[in-house]
Formats: C-alpha cells, structure tokens, sequence
C-alpha cells in the first residue's frame, strides 16, 4: 500500500512522466505503457485516405521539419502517399519499430491542435495497422524522413472528389471559414494554414513532387557536394535526388525515396521542362464572406513551358543564399518593429528556374 501510495504522489507531482516508461529503445526514443484499450481504439483512428495525411503531417512537424512534401498518387482501388521532410529523422534501428504502439521520441512534447492530441505513439501505429503497407523509405538522424503508405480504398476510403481546391473565407468575426470536399487537398491546406509559422507544404504527383526535390536539393548543395557525392545517404533525404548526374539516376534515387517516376520525366525534370511546385499556401486565397470566386488553383503542374522559352535555371551557393536570408532577415526587423510585428523570424528563400521567391511568416506581437 505505501509503495502504491507513493506512486501516486510521484504521477501527480511529476505528471507521470517516467512511470509511464515501458522501455528505453534507444536514440531517445521510448515505448510508453499501453492498454489493450488503447490498441483496440487505434484501429477506429484511422478511417479514410484523409486521416492517413493529417497524421503524416502532424508527425512531420512534430518531428521539426521545416519543408514537407506531399506526393499522393492512386492506381486503380490503390492509394500511394509518400511523405518526405527535412525533420529530426530516425534511426535505422528504428524503422521497423515506430510503427510499434506507444514508440515515440516526443516523452513530454504531446500536442494539442485543431485535430486533436498528438505525441501518444500511436499515430504511426494506427496508420500501420489500416494500411497495406507502412514504411520507412530513407531516413536517419538529423537528416529527414521519406515515408510510404499504401491503402487499399476498399478497406480505407476517401472522398470521391479529389480535385477541387477547397475555398477559404474571411467571416465577420475575423475567423477563416473553409468550403469545399474535405479531401485531400482540403486536409493538406488546412494543415499549411494552421503550420504556416512552423513548416512549408508541397503537394502534388510523384513527378511534381521529385521535380520539386529536384530544385530543392540544388538550391541547398554547392556543385562541389553534388559533384564529389559518392553516397548519397550522406545526404539529407530532401536533398538527394539533385546529386544525381543523369536522368537514369534521377529516376533510381526516386525510387528509393519511394517517387516513382519514368526515366523519360526525370530528363525533363532535369532540363527544366517539369516546373517544381509552389509551397501550398501560396496558392491558398482567403476571400471575403459572400464572395462568389473561386481559387483558381490546380494540384498538378500540366502546362508545358514553350519551345523558344529560356530553360535555364538560376543557381546560389549555399553561402550566397545564406547571407541572403540574413539580409532579408535584417531587414523585415526593422519593419517590423515599425507595424508591431515579431522581427525574429526565419524567412524563407526558394530559388526556382525563373524567380526567387521568398517567403516571411507574420506574427503580431500581443
């Protein structure tokens, strides 16, 4: 009875923090204590193509991810998501093990957010267990993840309008209102409005999305490290396709981060003929209450570039594009100071083929 009684004294004091360690696993992750309650309930989390996103994306930037992409392709009665970000990472040792109940690395880091409470290990576990198949393509520490998802729609559905852009409305209230299909697209942008401040969404096909990592790792690596990469898993993950020196390899090292793609588009990805995408939220406009039009936004990139335009791309060294940010940076301060703003925050600089886009999230200061 006193060990009991001092038991509980320590979970309320301590939150029960430590008690509720099953085992250390290692690489800072842990498995918690778990009901069978708790499993049985993990199956009913998961019930639609929606639900498997959300959590993907919840994890991505519980995981500290900063840039998030999202490629979502489907054959038939077959649904393919594949999620790559440039968070925390995992351990090989860990790759088969997160898919466990209660693994997590967040021991006193749970979320609470507009979908509820998140940081249980049990999200991977849910998705694992409604899933034809759940895996770790590519990761490790500190250097991202690339995560693969299979579902079969008989078993997990999803809405059957999957192409309209849902729309966003400003209320009276100050409130942003959404319409639309809750589909993936929807669920995708909600997530980016909501994380505006955190992280950066890419969502697209698996061509959009390599096309996008393509650009991603040039703006990132100098030509020196691209160059003299003789293993790319030296790499961060959202890095890696752009240290392939030809579409053949392009195409390979897609396939490892689980992008399939065909030879033929890689070349075009690497000859600028395939645009990489723009982050999500860009193409996410809040109208009015009332407002009749709707955004006119597509979730791939179809339009072809023409035959005599420029198909050159713009490169910056990894250092040019640093001092670059922190002149950017040094600059929003001192606006910002001016409208009452936070001045410290990290702006975000995309060097695409024909423009450089720079993105500053806004925080008022309260």
């Amino acid at each position: 009875m006193a060990d009991k009684a001092l038991e509980n004294f320590i979970e309320n004091v301590c939150g029960d923090s430590h008690l509720r360690v099953e085992a250390d696993l290692g690489d800072g992750f842990v498995r918690l204590r778990s009901a069978e309650a708790e499993r049985r309930q993990a199956v009913h989390d998961i019930r639609s193509t929606e639900d498997v996103v959300i959590e993907l994306l919840r994890n991505a930037r519980d995981a500290n991810a900063r840039s998030i992409f999202v490629a979502a392709t489907r054959e038939e009665r077959r649904r393919r998501i594949v999620m790559v970000d440039d968070g925390d990472g995992i351990p090989p040792a860990m790759h088969e093990r997160v898919f466990e109940p209660r693994v997590t690395s967040k021991l006193d880091t749970m979320h609470l957010d507009k979908w509820g409470v998140h940081g249980r290990g049990m999200a991977l576990y849910s998705i694992a267990v409604n899933a034809e198949t759940a895996r770790i393509a590519a990761s490790d520490v500190g250097k991202g993840s690339a995560f693969v998802v299979e579902t079969d729609l008989d078993r997990i559905g999803e809405k059957t309008d999957q192409s309209t852009f849902p729309i966003f409305e400003r209320m009276e209230s100050g409130s942003v209102a959404v319409r639309g299909p809750k589909n993936i697209l929807r669920t995708a942008c909600e997530f980016a409005l909501e994380s505006r401040r955190s992280c950066t969404v890419y969502l697209g096909s698996a061509t959009d999305i390599t096309a996008t990592l393509y650009e991603f790792g040039l703006s990132s690596l100098t030509s020196a490290m691209r160059a003299f990469c003789a293993d790319t898993t030296r790499l961060p993950v959202c890095t890696r396709l752009a240290a392939a020196p030809d579409p053949a390899e392009l195409a390979d090292e897609s396939a490892k981060l689980g992008l399939a793609i065909s030879e033929r588009s890689a070349r075009r990805i690497m000859d600028g003929g395939i645009a990489p995408l723009e982050p999500l939220l860009a193409r996410v406009r809040i109208g009015e209450e009332g407002e009749e039009k709707p955004h006119p936004a597509r979730i791939l990139s179809e339009a072809s570039p023409s035959a005599d335009a420029d198909q050159r791309g713009l490169k910056l060294s990894q250092d040019d594009l640093a001092a670059f940010s922190d002149r950017i940076r040094a600059a929003y301060a001192e606006l910002a100071r001016d409208y009452y703003l936070e001045p410290e925050v990290r702006p975000e600089v995309r060097v695409g083929k024909d423009a450089i886009r720079i993105s500053i999230p806004v925080q008022k200061l309260r």
